[in-house]
């Protein structure tokens, strides 16, 4: 495990997709086995492009969608996967426990919860990333960590 790539009330600025998966993938070096990562953020700010670079860093070969509409993505990797949570569609995080994301989250696997504020006190060492748009391009990111 590396050192986290960011550090608390730290921000940074990433051109480009390729530059939010080099840096998903470094999330990724630095994510203990059953850590959990928020991200939130505005539609369309990069949330999923920078899991798509953790999740292949830690070993998916295949597609990775954002799951707002299915609520949640399960990745096969040899660590032992990566869950990927959008709650941006739930109403009361309650309904997330009644699908026993406590119990998803456990174990080796590493997750990663978009739209997930409602959640923060149940996970308070995990790391949040806020991502936004700086430029009308939409090719230029801030990426802040907000703890």
């Amino acid at each position: 495990m590396n050192a986290f790539p960011l550090a608390p009330g730290e921000v940074r600025t990433l051109v480009g997709d390729g530059a939010q998966r080099d840096l998903g993938a470094a999330l990724a070096a630095a994510l203990p086995a059953g850590g959990v990562l928020f991200l939130e953020g505005e539609l369309g700010a990069g949330k999923t492009t920078l899991t798509q670079g953790l999740v292949a860093a830690l070993g998916f070969t295949d597609t990775v969608t954002s799951p707002t509409y299915a609520l949640m993505h399960v990745y096969p990797t040899p660590g032992g996967g990566v869950l990927h949570v959008d709650a941006y569609r739930v109403r009361d995080v309650a309904e997330l426990f009644e699908m026993d994301l406590e119990a998803l989250v456990e174990g080796s696997r590493v997750s990663v919860i978009e739209w997930g504020e409602g959640l923060y006190a149940e996970w308070p060492d995990a790391p949040v990333l806020r991502l936004e748009h700086v430029d009308t391009s939409g090719d230029e990111r801030r990426i802040t960590r907000l703890r």
